[in-house]
């Protein structure tokens, strides 16, 4: 049995500016509001990160100015190509037992991958998000063979990525399902299941578009 010591998390981000994170929050919000609500929602994110109970923690970051949650995690910078080509890149960069999760569900807990934590001797965990991605991945034996040629946000990802183990004859543990943040919609519905977090903060101080007058 692997022991929780040999478990990496990884954290996929990439740097919280204006215009580059969370668009699609606009109309919404200003996209420097929106920046500072992925700044946040990345922060409650490496917090989480930060409590778990194992020994190293990776950010893989597109960017530059890395963000001071992330003290004490290891940074590995993403290549260039398509998502699936960049997690491929960090499945193969990766030598043990990897768990990855996502940037937009601030409202995940350690709860929620308690039991990759609780059995990480299985081959594989797999978290569905409500959208038909995934917001978590766990492969014990990582191989980014896995994941290239993906189709990636799209609503049918997840299942075609589930299906890539399943055909591989791996052993699959389910994780619970969450929400990502991509519309305005999904970010009022995380503040209410996080309503002490960080990122409920950022959207509760954010000045809509039409306040501010950038809209007509």
């Amino acid at each position: 049995m692997t022991a929780v010591d040999d478990v990496t998390v990884v954290v996929i981000a990439k740097e919280c500016l204006p215009g580059k994170v969370k668009t699609r929050l606009a109309p919404a919000i200003t996209a420097e509001g929106a920046a500072r609500v992925a700044a946040a929602s990345l922060d409650d994110t490496l917090r989480t990160v930060q409590a778990l109970p194992v020994t190293r923690r990776v950010l893989f970051f597109d960017g530059d100015v890395v963000p001071d949650a992330a003290a004490g995690f290891d940074v590995l910078h993403q290549p260039g190509g398509g998502l699936d080509e960049r997690l491929g890149f960090l499945f193969d960069t990766m030598t043990g037992p990897t768990l990855l999760v996502g940037m937009d569900t601030p409202q995940f807990s350690a709860d929620d991958v308690a039991p990759v934590l609780e059995a990480p001797e299985r081959d594989a965990w797999f978290g569905p998000a409500e959208d038909g991605g995934f917001w978590s991945l766990y492969l014990r034996d990582p191989d980014g063979t896995y994941l290239r040629g993906v189709p990636m946000s799209q609503d049918d990802t997840g299942a075609v990525q589930r299906a890539r183990l399943v055909d591989a004859g791996l052993d699959i543990g389910t994780l619970p399902t969450l929400l990502d943040v991509d519309l305005i919609d999904d970010a009022h519905r995380v503040a209410q299941l996080a309503p002490d977090s960080a990122f409920a903060a950022a959207l509760a101080a954010s000045p809509s578009v039409l306040t501010t007058g950038g809209s007509r």
